[in-house]
């Protein structure tokens, strides 16, 4: 069929189905359709598992979704003779049609996301050379150490691999720096890493100036380097030994390839997944992104450029001048302008690395900040609708993760609404309950329906609305401040490794405690006047229980507040590895089950000897080779000191504490740790059963009762005492002594404040209050310096300090 008359066509159905969908109808007609809609869709559900019904389900969701807006617009909308209610019912609606707005765009770009097979592989003699590009402001060197190894390991020919440290926290200008202090500690800084580089082969760069942040930190890397492939990342982002294998192969078939992205996945929870608990057990938030939407970003050639886990052409770096570095997000500015030119992107949905995601509820919330701010900056710098270069498609793929933003605005709309009517009487929707039951309720059971029969592997139901609350009460503020001015933001590191050694209250719990007790206050109140206040109707029923659900939304965001202790000081990961246990003059075959980067658990088919007159507890760990790679010829043995044995049957379970890790031992914790991709793989996929609408909202329900229980006895409890957990047989002081004085990473990390520096070290700031984040958010955690970075200082900036 010729182009113009399938578009024909499909615009003559979509007229005529628009034209349906307007017909007036009964209340009891359209409840009877809703319903007989639903149904259907469970059918399908069922017993419909191919590309046509999937579809078919869409469809059917979609006509529901779209009557629905029908009636809200042309039915509800108070009269404009009563401009006060007309108002409040015209920002209502225009909340309803931005997330009516964000399902559609969703169900165009996800409704059939793309699968991308393996990459081809190419003879070693034909594969591109490749940098490896680390960049790094404030992390400790244990962290560093454990990422530029790996890097290091990674399956691909020595001669055509170079791993890069671009170090922004020893430039010359910190060096420099006016304050003593911070100079010394810049300088300090330089010597341990150049140090650290020399010892693991690593090549170490640093610049003159701190300028445009991390994309400046990146384009002095490609100044200085030549390989035809860029491989960016994070500093606390550690590849698995197949990453390049896994990718590469994919620009050899297309010369017009710029991208490869993989996933960010992760090996310690988000401070929701660790307040809930849930994280051995649910879907990461970022999972549904990664999973799903960069699938369908994929199919319309807009997968985008995630700031790490990737790789890139430097031709077409070069072509679009390096990095983009006008906003505070320039890994989706960079894809945006490449994309723009008419190169291509992949994705490919493997994790390939294993990363560390911020602990606490300040520094997730700075992070998401810092996302939502660039995000927007780009929206209003760099229009997709205006820029030239890229498809129709492809427009819509941008708007679609930038617009998404906007949520705080239409989230914080949905909870105030009920409390309008609530308290003062303001009707700003005009419907009875049969029309509410008939249209609104059965709108919300589809769309529950086709969220969860397109996310429901990766995420729980209401899960979003949960993340999407707990950070707009914060984010509302930012997207305010980048709207007023674009260009103000600034590029900010977030804090990882930050140590929770005991149960506390977020710094930033205040306004979710207040926001609780007025949605309490507002239930309190509609019960009350539905019980007992004459001339009340049901419709104080039905708005009651919508402020019933955002109270039970914010009794969740409350336990996400009451932060729990870490239980592991190192995040750890299920592997399955022979290795080989050297102690007390044995060499014992052992199988590595659960490894970090301080300690390991190992199991061994026979009980160990009891410990005999003259026996020790240190001795070395080192890896076997795997079935389809050799041993890595510069690995070498971990020092491990045996913490515990617990006997099973014929066989031992033994735990080991790493000693002082060498450069070697980083290869061999490379080997160990990330030398199988699948292991991340399993991980994920455990927590990937399907979630049911009904199981999911009792989940839901139950986090709203129990999350106010523990912010609230967790505000009675007394601040207690931090609990350090020391390694058995050394005090953690010694270790770090022993590490200052040889200038090398430990095993036992320092314990780092929300701001990035090491305990102990002299700071200027705690962590952010919840003002200082509601009134300052380009201040937020995670950086290490307040107000303007110098990162993002210019020459005329710099003269008055130096003068000085």
């Amino acid at each position: 069929m010729p182009p113009f008359l399938a578009r024909t066509i499909w615009l003559a159905s979509a007229a005529l189905t628009l034209l349906l969908l307007s017909q007036p109808l009964g209340t009891t007609v359209q409840l009877e359709m809703s319903i007989g809609a639903i149904v259907l869709m469970v059918l399908l559900w069922l017993f419909a598992k191919g590309r046509t019904g999937r579809l078919t389900f869409l469809a059917i969701g979609s006509l529901v979704v779209l009557r629905y807006i029908y009636w809200r617009l042309s039915s509800t909308l108070p009269p404009v003779d009563d401009p006060v209610n007309f108002g409040a019912g015209v920002i209502l609606i225009g909340a309803e049609l931005y997330c009516f707005y964000i399902l559609a765009i969703s169900l165009v770009i996800n409704a059939a996301p793309l699968s991308r097979g393996a990459a081809p592989q190419e003879d070693d003699d034909d594969l591109p050379t490749v940098d490896i590009f680390v960049p790094s402001y404030n992390e400790d060197c244990h962290i560093l150490a454990t990422t530029l190894a790996a890097a290091k390991s990674l399956d691909y020919p020595a001669d055509k691999l170079t791993v890069w440290l671009l170090d922004d926290g020893g430039t010359d200008q910190k060096c420099a720096d006016s304050d003593p202090r911070k100079a010394e500690e810049a300088r300090a800084r330089r010597r341990v890493l150049q140090a650290l580089c020399a010892d693991l082969g690593v090549s170490y760069l640093t610049r003159r100036r701190n300028v445009h942040a991390k994309a400046g930190n990146l384009n002095n890397g490609l100044q200085n380097s030549v390989g035809e492939i860029v491989v960016v990342l994070d500093a606390d982002h550690v590849p698995f030994r197949s990453f390049l294998r896994d990718t590469i192969g994919h620009f050899s078939a297309d010369s017009k390839l710029f991208l490869v992205q993989t996933p960010h996945a992760f090996l310690n929870p988000d401070p929701i997944e660790r307040n809930l608990k849930t994280f051995d057990r649910m879907p990461s938030e970022n999972e549904m992104f990664y999973a799903v939407g960069q699938c369908g970003l994929d199919k319309w050639n807009g997968s985008f450029f995630c700031g790490s886990a990737a790789l890139l052409r430097r031709r077409a770096l070069d072509e679009a001048g390096g990095f983009s570095g006008i906003t505070i997000t320039e890994d989706c500015e960079t894809a945006f302008e490449l994309h723009s030119r008419g190169w291509t992107s992949i994705y490919i949905d493997k994790p390939l690395i294993a990363g560390l995601q911020p602990e606490t509820l300040s520094d997730f919330i700075g992070q998401r900040s810092r996302w939502c701010q660039g995000m927007l900056q780009i929206m209003l710098l760099k229009n997709p609708i205006l820029k030239s270069g890229l498809k129709p498609i492809q427009r819509l793929c941008y708007l679609s993760s930038m617009t998404f933003w906007f949520f705080p605005l239409p989230r914080l709309i949905f909870m105030a609404a009920p409390l309008l009517y609530i308290f003062f009487d303001m009707k700003i929707v005009v419907a009875n309950v049969e029309e509410a039951i008939a249209y609104t309720a059965t709108y919300i059971i589809v769309n529950l329906m086709m969220q969860n029969y397109l996310y429901g592997r990766v995420r729980w139901p209401f899960v979003s609305e949960l993340y999407e609350y707990v950070q707009g009460l914060f984010l509302i503020k930012a997207t305010a401040s980048v709207i007023v001015s674009p260009r103000k933001p600034t590029f900010k590191v977030t804090a990882k490794n930050v140590s929770l050694d005991h149960d506390q209250l977020s710094p930033l719990a205040l306004p979710y405690f207040l926001v609780f007790a007025l949605l309490f206050f507002g239930a309190v109140v509609s019960a009350y006047r539905y019980a007992f206040e004459p001339g009340v109707t049901n419709l104080m029923l039905v708005v009651g229980l919508w402020n019933l659900f955002s109270l039970i939304t914010a009794g969740a965001a409350l336990g996400v507040a009451a932060e729990r202790r870490q239980t592991e000081k190192a995040p750890s990961l299920a592997v399955d590895r022979p290795a080989v246990l050297n102690l007390n003059g044995m060499a014992l075959d052992v199988t590595v089950e659960r490894i970090s980067s301080a300690r390991c658990r190992i199991r061994l088919d026979a009980v160990l000897p009891m410990r005999r007159a003259g026996d020790g507890s240190v001795g070395t760990l080192s890896a076997l080779p795997q079935a389809n790679l050799p041993l890595l010829s510069h690995a070498r043995t971990i020092p491990v000191r045996l913490a515990g044995v617990t006997a099973a049957g014929e066989e031992s379970v033994c735990d080991l504490v790493f000693e002082t890790l060498t450069p070697g031992s980083y290869f061999a914790l490379a080997d160990l740790m990330y030398g199988d991709a699948d292991a991340m793989v399993r991980f994920q996929q455990r927590r990937r059963a399907h979630k049911d609408i009904v199981s999911g909202t009792l989940q839901f329900i139950r986090w709203g009762i129990t999350g106010p229980i523990r912010a609230f006895a967790c505000l009675m409890t007394p601040a207690a005492a931090p609990e350090v957990e020391e390694p058995a047989g050394r005090p953690r002081s010694a270790e770090r002594q022993r590490a200052s004085d040889h200038g090398r990473p430990t095993d036992s990390k320092p314990t780092r404040t929300a701001e990035g520096h090491a305990a102990g070290a002299p700071t200027s700031d705690a962590s952010p209050s919840w003002l200082q984040l509601m009134v300052e958010p380009e201040s937020t955690a995670g950086g290490t310096e307040r107000g303007r970075r110098a990162a993002d200082l210019t020459d005329a900036d710099l003269l008055p300090t130096r003068a000085g």
